[in-house]
């Protein structure tokens, strides 16, 4: 089982996203069969083998086993992963491209990034999962408090600065068997569930 698996079909993503098949799947983190299933949530044992059917024809719960009970073989079944991410590419051609118009103050630009990140990473783990290689990444994340909107922007031209002069250091352009990379740094308000949307300070 994958920690986290990301959802390019619209056909799976339309799947998951039905309640009771979300709820299958969460039970699934351990294996499991219809009638065992059907006992925790309360629906019959022929309803549940239905929506199992449908996760599995979409390769989001797999065959763990078979066994013989009664008359009858048992099919014992898990998720393919402990949870997962629906990737823009089930938009189409509605999903946010950031090249559209590239700002870096704009939140709805931030979204297109990130929106870009999970489809490109999607890929980037399928393909090395198929390859049967690592898939070599880094991240950072944290948390800063500003007393200031002026000092927020002045973090954000001093980030933006350091950023540059790394990329300028460690980039070249003419490296033999070299390989792009990606950068994207983001600063944005915390989320606060105690505060409406839009009081956030300037």
């Amino acid at each position: 089982m994958h920690e986290v698996a990301v959802i390019d079909d619209p056909g799976a993503a339309e799947v998951s996203l039905d309640p009771v098949r979300a709820r299958l799947l969460a039970e699934l983190a351990e294996p499991g069969s219809a009638s065992s299933l059907a006992q925790r949530i309360g629906l019959p044992r022929q309803k549940v083998n239905y929506h199992l059917r449908a996760l599995e024809r979409h390769g989001l719960v797999e065959l763990v086993e078979e066994r013989r009970k009664g008359n009858v073989n048992e099919r014992v079944l898990r998720a393919t992963a402990s949870s997962y991410v629906i990737s823009p590419n089930v938009l189409g051609d509605v999903q946010p491209d950031p090249d559209d118009s590239p700002d870096r103050l704009s939140a709805r630009w931030l979204l297109a990034l990130a929106s870009r990140m999970v489809r490109e990473m999607g890929e980037l783990i399928t393909g090395a999962r198929q390859a049967r290689k690592r898939l070599a990444t880094f991240a950072v994340d944290g948390k800063v408090r500003f007393a200031s909107a002026a000092e927020r922007a002045a973090f954000a031209d001093e980030l933006a600065t350091a950023v540059a002069g790394l990329v300028s250091k460690y980039h070249d352009e003419a490296a033999p068997g070299g390989r792009d990379h990606r950068i994207v740094v983001a600063v944005h308000p915390y989320p606060n569930p105690d505060k409406a949307p839009g009081k956030e300070p300037s």
